[in-house]
């Protein structure tokens, strides 16, 4: 057992130097609790995606874990543990840990409610090419009367792999939810001449509208100026721009869906660019 000032526990029998100690570091958490796992389990879910690039859950949340029907793991606060049948198939190495597939990693979280935050996480690893949406598909068809299929079937009706952000999905999915037209995703704007304008977030060309997500105002002069120009391109090619930050789809919805409303119905684009 590592004792002294220089090492920081992380779990029952898991040590890591502190001056590696990390506690919102999600890669190291994995990496702990790999050193812990019954033989013919592997990180999943959430943890699994992050690890195949998708970046979806917070430096705090717990390291999800899937075991055997029979295995048994040590309960711990950070550490979500599931059980599913496991083909060998599922399970693979990447970079060094012990994961399930990519496939096996969307058909769970394709499962698993709430309806949006599943639609993000399948979205996320399509668009990083961890997953064929084709494969994901005949994948599915494979596994009949599994559980969450009804949802998973509802998920790969809206899926867009080339979303690049989890609130550009979930800004999609409110629009679509509320009973607006399917809008085209990162759709390149070009004027009358033909001419290359911007790649909007998300559009509607027959009514000339883009949605934007904003994420923040850009830090760097240089990002702002270029913001600046790209909407005011869009504006002199004729497209009305609604700008939605995460307050706007996470706390304002109604709000959000009428401002797009109205740009579609062709409101005097003043009354529905701008921030919030």
């Amino acid at each position: 057992m590592l004792r002294g000032l220089a090492w920081q526990r992380l779990l029952p029998d898991v040590y890591v130097h502190r001056a590696a100690h990390r506690p919102d570091n999600h890669r190291m958490w994995c990496e702990a609790v790999a050193l812990v796992l019954p033989a013919g389990a592997a990180l999943a879910g959430p943890s699994a995606a992050y690890l195949w690039g998708a970046g979806l859950p917070p430096g705090d949340a717990p390291v999800t874990v899937v075991l055997p029907r029979a295995a048994r793991m040590r309960p711990h606060s950070r550490v979500a543990v599931t059980r599913s049948v496991l083909a060998e198939s599922d399970l693979t190495v990447h970079e060094g840990l012990p994961v399930t597939t990519a496939l096996r990693t969307a058909f769970d979280l394709g499962r698993r409610p709430p309806r949006t935050e599943a639609v993000v996480a399948v979205d996320a690893l399509l668009h990083h090419r961890a997953v064929d949406l084709s494969a994901l598909r005949e994948y599915a068809t494979q596994r009949a009367g599994w559980p969450g299929l009804p949802l998973l079937r509802e998920v790969l009706s809206v899926v867009e792999p080339v979303a690049g952000a989890p609130m550009e999905t979930r800004l999609r999915l409110l629009l679509l939810d509320a009973g607006l037209p399917t809008p085209l995703v990162r759709y390149d704007v070009h004027d009358a001449g033909g001419k290359f304008v911007g790649r909007v977030h998300l559009a509607y060309p027959g009514r000339r509208v883009a949605v934007e997500y904003e994420p923040g105002p850009p830090r760097e002069p240089d990002l702002l100026r270029q913001e600046a120009t790209r909407f005011h391109a869009l504006r002199a090619a004729g497209w009305r721009v609604v700008r939605c930050t995460a307050d706007d789809v996470l706390r304002h919805p109604v709000r959000t869906v009428r401002m797009v409303a109205a740009a579609l119905r062709g409101r005097p684009a003043t009354q529905v660019n701008g921030l919030g």
